[in-house]
């Protein structure tokens, strides 16, 4: 069985969320599910690039920059997990600007985003794309 938690390529379209290009996306296999716990972030090393796993439900895993937007530290990964509405959402653990964890925008001022990769949980594991150039995290 496969659950996706975030949006996948349209292939009418051919885009991704943040604008990844659907030919520059590599899966990576990060964990087990059952690594992670539920209300917790941890943080992993995924090619270079520092990423927050976010575990909402057994069956619902977000993946997130770890590089909080406003200050550049990487601490994402603790922030504080909630809802506004039906959205999952995390809020920073240093300033308390509250992310939506499907999208990256943000709550507490439109002006800022946390990017956000797609993830799969495939036979216990959780798979995390991440676009295949190597700047991913530059712009971040």
């Amino acid at each position: 069985m496969t659950v996706l938690t975030a949006p996948e390529i349209d292939p009418a379209a051919g885009t991704l969320p943040d604008a990844l290009a659907a030919d520059a996306l590599d899966w990576h296999t990060v964990c087990r599910v059952a690594d992670l716990e539920v209300a917790w972030g941890e943080a992993a090393l995924i090619d270079g690039e520092q990423v927050a796993l976010i575990k909402v439900s057994a069956s619902e895993v977000y993946a997130v920059a770890h590089r909080d937007p406003v200050t550049g530290a990487h601490v994402m990964a603790r922030g504080i997990v909630g809802n506004k509405g039906w959205h999952r959402t995390l809020a920073s653990p240093l300033h308390k600007e509250v992310y939506d964890l499907a999208t990256g925008e943000c709550f507490t001022d439109p002006a800022l985003a946390l990017r956000v990769y797609p993830v799969r949980l495939r036979e216990g594991m959780v798979t995390v794309g991440l676009p295949a150039d190597a700047a991913v995290g530059i712009a971040a």
